[in-house]
């Protein structure tokens, strides 16, 4: 009994307590992390495809489609669910598999997804010539190819539709992207111009400038502008028709036709024909337009690229902002301001800062940063743009703003326990050597101190980024039409709203028509937030491994 005691009064037994508990929580996090990489990486595999005859009421069905997901349900389950089974239908212990089938073809069938129960699937196949064609509308199309057409004529028929189907569609596809580059970047500078010169000539009216050489010049560019629109167009219409000019000619799997424009194809490949090679590639190039392409049809379906932008961006932006504000306010409260109740006030609302609900933050943003504040920014510099607000509108710089506030606590307290662990002697001796106390605070204690402010930005930088309530109310949107950063002047828009990956996970999980469609991509994009905070933590912990090196005495 002595010796339990003893081992207790020693401090083992809650060493051993803590290193399991943390031991235990790593382990959940790793699984977490792992069970969000498996849901989401497999989404971008090209499945093989089922053709089976379903049995509903005694009558063969024929259906065609990807296994999506399954679970084991009981009878009585299915019973109570509305499910007619019939007698004699073989189960396991009373239980039977139910498919979630990715059927597509919803211009067709009214829906992507059909839910089947595994015995009265029959003459289960999966043909070689099952075609699966990614559109741009109405989702996936599954079914057979039976011809490729050139302006209205059939061009080939059978196997020879196959060989020459990716060959035309590569050039297909070049095309689409010079339309979008055209429309996107050429026509929308134009309008973006377009716009300016309106600013210039309202400012003028209401300036009272009546000088007739700055109506000309404005009059002379935006005829400029106009030809160059001309132009374009023109040259759109001709890429536009060439496009348009093939177009597949498929069968469903249940013998119905249909045309399908190849303006309108993303993809079309054969999944049941592919080697494990093939599939690869493929799977790899679908992850590469995950991360790189636009979002389409909902935000179900292209890429989240917008979103990453938009993250690291306000990401980057609050760390400009907080870093300085931080670090001046904990140097005040440690270096200059007189130790008191005030002080000590002033510190407990900091810490209590930390615990305040985030959604308060965001409606102080709306109130203070956007009404108020943007809105005066627009009386005063942009009275042209009115009764169209310029900063009098949620948009990335009070996003910003407004997650800088958030994460100030954070800063403040980990610069403040950075400055108290420098000796004192250190800044005595600076001052003995004829400093100033503002020399030797930006020479001697700010640098040796910098690993701590490194530790504020990091634990920054990490809840900021998964932050969404605020951002709901201060600059995210569904889909951003432009991103804060072009090509245009003054490139930098701060005033535009933007796309931002933690409300792409709640939008496309919670708002999104298709349910089941989405679920894979909530995973992938959750999977794609936890790396972004991962890179960007990891980008602010080598710099502070950097400094904390050059003052590695003084940390001991």
């Amino acid at each position: 009994m002595n010796k339990f005691s003893h081992w207790l009064k020693s401090g083992q037994p809650w060493i051993w307590l803590n290193a399991g508990a943390v031991s235990v929580s790593l382990i959940m996090v790793m699984g977490l992390v792992l069970l969000i990489a498996v849901r989401g990486l497999a989404h971008f595999w090209p499945a093989d495809v089922m053709q089976a005859d379903y049995l509903h009421k005694g009558e063969p069905t024929r259906v065609l489609g990807e296994i999506n997901d399954s679970e084991d349900v009981s009878l009585e389950r299915l019973r109570d669910s509305g499910y007619e089974i019939e007698e004699g239908t073989q189960t396991d212990n009373g239980h039977i598999i139910r498919y979630l089938v990715k059927t597509g073809n919803r211009d067709i069938l009214g829906s992507d997804f059909r839910v089947l129960l595994k015995p009265m699937l029959k003459n289960v196949a999966y043909p070689e010539d099952v075609m699966v064609v990614e559109r741009r509308e109405w989702g996936n199309f599954y079914g057979f190819l039976k011809a490729y057409k050139k302006d209205g004529e059939i061009l080939a028929q059978g196997e020879e539709a196959h060989q020459i189907l990716q060959q035309r569609l590569d050039q297909a596809l070049a095309i689409f992207d010079e339309i979008s580059a055209i429309r996107k970047h050429d026509i929308g500078k134009i309008n973006y111009n377009m716009e300016r010169l309106r600013l210039r000539e309202r400012r003028l009216e209401l300036d009272g400038d009546t000088d007739p050489a700055k109506r000309a010049a404005i009059v002379a560019e935006r005829k400029a502008l106009d030809e160059e629109y001309k132009q374009l167009q023109a040259k759109l219409s001709l890429l536009s028709e060439k496009i348009r000019r093939d177009s597949l000619v498929v069968e469903t799997v249940d013998g119905r036709g249909l045309e399908i424009g190849v303006e309108k194809v993303v993809h079309a490949y054969f999944p049941n024909a592919m080697s494990v090679f093939e599939k690869l590639r493929f799977y790899f190039a679908k992850m590469w337009e995950f991360v790189s392409d636009e979002p389409r049809e909902a935000n179900t379906e292209g890429g989240i690229f917008p979103a990453i932008f938009g993250t690291v961006m306000m990401v980057m932006l609050m760390a400009m902002l907080v870093t300085p504000f931080g670090v001046v306010a904990a140097v005040y409260l440690r270096e200059y301001a007189r130790q008191g109740l005030v002080i000590r006030l002033i510190r407990i609302a900091v810490n209590n800062l930390a615990g305040v609900p985030s959604i308060v933050y965001g409606i102080f943003g709306l109130g203070f940063f956007v009404y108020f504040l943007g809105g005066n920014i627009d009386a005063l510099f942009f009275p042209e743009a009115s009764p169209a607000p310029v900063f009098g509108t949620p948009g990335i710089l009070w996003s910003s703003l407004t997650l800088a506030l958030l994460t100030l606590p954070v800063v403040i307290v980990a610069t403040e326990e950075g400055l108290s662990r420098i000796p004192r002697s250190i800044r005595e001796g600076s001052l003995a050597l004829g400093a100033t106390k503002a020399e030797t605070l930006w020479r001697t204690v700010l640098p040796m101190a910098s690993p701590a402010m490194m530790t504020g930005l990091i634990l920054a930088v990490a809840r900021a980024a998964g932050e969404v309530a605020p951002l709901m109310l201060v600059g995210v949107v569904k889909l951003a039409p432009s991103l804060p950063l072009d090509g245009n002047f003054p490139f930098l828009h701060m005033e535009r709203k933007f796309m931002h990956l933690g409300f792409h996970i709640y939008d496309v999980g919670f708002q999104s028509p298709k349910v089941e469609a989405a679920r894979p991509l909530v995973y992938a994009t959750s999977l794609l937030l936890i790396i972004v905070i991962v890179l960007l933590n990891l980008f602010a912990i080598r710099i502070r491994n950097r400094l904390r090196e050059n003052y590695r005495m003084l940390e001991n």
